[in-house]
């Protein structure tokens, strides 16, 4: 806007300007309208069916589907395809295909159509069983019905069989009927409802076979039955034959054949001799040697056939009776029986038994009291004298006629004669020796004034009223190798722990008892020790397998005398140690050990071979020295002397730590060296080992 004023100051008059709309002419010339008539519908239409066509075939794959047989009619059942010669046009995606062709089964699949631009997708048509018959005939020709028939073993029926159907391949074609030989074909079936005819000529399983004897008359016996009388011809089967030919006063002839089917034929014919007499022996007594004519023929009782019309020498004769002779004639199929009773050759034998009151039995028969003289046969027989209490005597003996002979017998009681059956020395199942020990009453332990004592010492009356066997050593490296194959006993100052003769050490109480059942199943013994899940638990105290001795054992065994009393130390009563009491902690040991035995010195640091020093009064070697060795009782505190005397004590029946007796290569004082020292522990030691013991089994 202007600002219009004048220099008077004076305003003018303003004028307004309105905005109008404003259109321009239309350009000079005719103006167009279109409008929409029916063809442009049909032009339309065209051009999207044209252009859905074109979309169609820039998008679709090229499939051919190949079927066999190719005579079958292809449908598309849900889908869209255009067929083009032998392909399809057809988008990707799933289609119903159903195919259909004469002598097939309809079949119905799903196709998918993939990305490739080009298809092809095989697919195959079952074909319809094949109808196949099968009659049979013989080798004249003739209908044969009632014939067994099967395909690759499956059984289809009998002949005649009509129209079976079966579905196409290559089959073993078996046809079957009682008196024919099998038959066996390959047939083709073609299938697609094809008829086929088999015809199948069965071939005989027999043969007609001709018998004949002289005389005739005989019946003809097949595999023990009788089926017709000579002369004859029978029909048999092929096959081999158990043939008889038997007429009454006539021997049986016997022989076997075999039959080859359609081979016909006719047997020779057969001569049938004379039957023999039948004679039954019998002698008394029985079992007597029986010859006919010079021939040994068995023992009575005997059944023998004599030919008929002659003479025959029999001859009866057995040890300790006199021969019989006799002479006997038969006729044809003549049964007889011959009973002959030997005369026995005696010999008075005069019998001395103790106790007077036995009693003799000669084969088995009781002849009342043993002393007496008995008239025994010139044979071998069974003497035998028994008496409640005592173990029989038993012996076969033979009475020499014109000598005097006498049989003394002194029974022995059952017990004598187990003691005396007891091997007072066994040898284990892996070399270790043992004696048997008959312990007595004795008391275990020290007194209170004895030098040396510990306070575990408790003085104890024991019986040990049980037999055992004890090991002369403790066990070798070399024997526990046997069940530890991989066990060491390690080194000491450089020096080797491990040879073979040295003790085991380095072993656990458990490992011991394990050794000891594992000896044991070696020799069939009942084990001693209970084991679960391989470690022991418990025990048998019945068992007679091999375990631990028992400390009451081990003490006593290491302190007798052998004259019913004890002494302090395995050695005897004398301090200290003679020289070769021992393996001790001697002058050798100075160099690594604190405590040792002065002036004493054995030239062994470690352990020694076992048995290298003097054994103790009981033939015991190491019992002093060498190794410490578990027993097998569990270490616990024992209350002092008391008038009940302990029958062979077993120790606690449970606790943490096991008893350990004896002294070992490390100890030197007279404390340990004594018999009565008590030791305890769990651990395995470089001087701890153990030897083997054993109840006397019943």
């Amino acid at each position: 806007m202007q600002d219009n004023r004048n220099t008077s100051g004076q305003h003018d008059t303003l004028d307004v300007i309105t905005p109008v709309d404003f259109s321009p002419p239309p350009p000079p010339g005719r103006r167009f309208t279109w409008r929409p008539r029916w063809y442009h519908g049909v032009i339309a239409v065209g051009l999207t069916v044209a252009a859905s066509a074109g979309v169609f075939v820039l998008t679709a794959r090229s499939v051919f589907i190949e079927v066999t047989p190719m005579t079958a009619s292809v449908e598309v059942a849900d889908g869209f395809a255009v067929q083009v010669g032998p392909r399809y046009l057809m988008r990707q995606g799933d289609y119903q295909l159903q195919f259909s062709a004469e002598g097939y089964y309809d079949r119905q699949v799903e196709l998918s159509v993939g990305d490739e631009q080009a298809q092809t997708h095989p697919f195959e048509l079952t074909p319809l069983p094949g109808l196949v018959s099968v009659s049979t005939r013989d080798a004249l020709g003739q209908e044969l019905n009632g014939a067994r028939i099967m395909l690759d073993g499956v059984d289809l029926g009998m002949s005649p069989l009509i129209d079976a159907e079966v579905p196409p391949g290559t089959y073993e074609l078996q046809v079957q009927r009682d008196r024919y030989l099998p038959y066996r074909e390959q047939v083709e079936v073609e299938g697609r409802q094809i008829e086929q005819a088999l015809a199948v000529t069965l071939a005989p399983a027999w043969a007609d076979i001709g018998f004949a004897s002289e005389p005739a008359g005989a019946d003809i016996i097949i595999n023990g039955d009788v089926l017709a009388v000579t002369p004859a011809r029978i029909e048999l089967l092929q096959g081999a034959y158990d043939v008889t030919i038997k007429r009454n006063g006539y021997k049986a002839w016997q022989d076997d054949i075999v039959v080859a089917a359609g081979v016909d034929r006719q047997l020779p014919a057969v001569s049938l001799e004379a039957a023999d007499g039948l004679v039954f022996i019998r002698s008394t007594p029985g079992s007597a040697n029986v010859t006919i004519n010079g021939q040994y023929r068995g023992q009575t009782p005997l059944e023998v056939a004599l030919p008929p019309g002659q003479e025959h020498d029999i001859r009866l004769f057995r040890t300790g009776f006199e021969t019989a002779m006799r002479q006997l004639r038969t006729g044809a199929e003549e049964s007889r029986e011959l009973t002959v009773a030997l005369d026995p050759i005696t010999n008075p034998v005069r019998i001395v038994a103790e106790p007077a009151d036995a009693q003799l039995y000669v084969e088995g028969e009781l002849k009342g009291v043993a002393n007496q003289t008995v008239n025994l046969i010139a044979a071998s027989q069974r003497i035998e004298i028994r008496r409640d209490g005592y173990v029989p005597y038993a012996t076969n003996f033979t009475s020499r006629p014109g000598l005097d002979q006498e049989i003394r017998v002194r029974l022995k009681t059952e017990e004598q004669a187990r003691l005396e059956s007891i091997e007072p020395v066994i040898t284990s199942a892996a070399g270790q020796t043992l004696h048997l020990f008959y312990p007595y009453e004795f008391t275990m332990g020290s007194s209170r004034r004895e030098p040396g004592r510990r306070a575990n010492e408790t003085l104890r009356d024991v019986a040990l009223e049980k037999p055992f066997y004890l090991s002369l050593h403790p066990v070798t490296n070399q024997q526990f190798r046997r069940f530890r194959p991989e066990h060491a006993s390690g080194t000491l100052q450089r020096q080797s722990l491990d040879r073979p003769n040295q003790p085991a050490v380095q072993v656990t109480w458990q490992d011991a008892a394990l050794y000891s059942n594992w000896l044991s199943a070696q020799e069939a013994l009942t084990p001693f020790y209970i084991v679960e899940e391989g470690a022991v638990t418990g025990f048998n105290a019945d068992a007679n397998g091999y375990r631990l001795p028992t400390e009451a054992e081990w003490e006593w065994a290491a302190r007798a005398d052998g004259q019913s009393g004890t002494t302090r130390f395995a050695w005897g009563e004398d301090w200290p140690p003679p020289a070769d009491s021992g393996n001790f902690a001697d002058e050798s040991t100075s160099n690594f050990l604190g405590q040792i035995l002065r002036g004493y010195n054995d030239g062994v640091q470690g352990t020694a071979n076992v048995g290298e020093f003097n054994a103790n009064a009981q033939g015991l070697f190491d019992m002093a020295g060498n190794v410490s060795e578990w027993v097998h009782d569990y270490y616990g505190a024992v209350s002092g002397l008391s008038s009940v005397r302990e029958t062979d004590p077993l120790g606690p029946l449970d606790g943490t730590y096991h008893t350990i007796k004896g002294s070992g290569w490390a100890h030197g004082s007279i404390t340990e060296l004594r018999a009565s020292y008590r030791d305890f522990g769990e651990e395995a030691r470089n001087d701890l080992g153990f030897r083997i013991a054993r109840y006397l089994g019943e």
